[in-house]
């Protein structure tokens, strides 16, 4: 008498295995393509010295100006935003300009010189002007900055990775009304893109 007791076949671990190796190939592949597309991205952004504006909507480029309360976003992590100018009881216009360094490095923010910092009129790391962006320096109206040694003060000082700083502006323009121009044009050893804001003094 045969006594061996025979127990139903399990199902075939085969099938199990080759769809768990199947997921797992899928998941790698998926990995590799994003790090792959990530290190596109870096390349192609170290090619311009990571100075290049990103953002959606306005560009923030002489054409394109970004608008009050905005943030100019470089591509290595430095962020600029510009306030909304406010009416002071003595027809003054307070607004600030606050930078953010999100980089891996201290930023110089006011260049090499404390009196080509900032400039109401030319080229520096920090404009104010009237008019819009598109014009020329030369228009029918024009603005005093009133506290421009106090902001090229506050703008001058190494900003530390990971640290913020805000720059106070106060000017008085010829007339209410008139259109007002910020450009931020932060130094950089390699390139970087100045960013306009364009401000209305209502």
């Amino acid at each position: 008498m045969d006594t061996e007791i025979t127990t139903p076949d399990t199902p075939t671990t085969g099938s199990t295995r080759w769809f768990n190796g199947c997921a797992i190939a899928v998941l790698v592949l998926a990995v590799l393509v994003v790090a792959g597309a990530w290190a596109l991205a870096e390349f192609e952004k170290g090619l311009d010295g990571y100075g290049q504006l990103e953002q959606a909507g306005a560009s923030g480029s002489v054409a394109d100006p970004l608008g009050p309360g905005s943030t100019a976003r470089y591509e290595d992590g430095l962020r600029v935003t510009v306030s909304p100018a406010r009416r002071e009881a003595d027809g003054t216009y307070s607004l600030t300009v606050t930078y953010e360094n999100d980089t891996d490095e201290e930023q110089h923010l006011g260049g090499e010189s404390f009196e080509g910092s900032v400039s109401g009129i030319g080229s520096a790391p920090l404009v104010v002007r009237p008019g819009t962006s598109l014009d020329d320096y030369g228009t029918d109206y024009s603005l005093s900055w009133l506290n421009r040694e106090k902001s090229a003060a506050t703008l001058m000082p190494p900003l530390a990775e990971d640290d913020k700083r805000t720059v106070p502006v106060r000017i008085k323009p010829t007339r209410a009304g008139i259109p007002v121009t910020v450009e931020v044009d932060p130094p950089n050893a390699g390139y970087r893109e100045t960013a306009y804001f364009q401000l209305k003094l209502s």
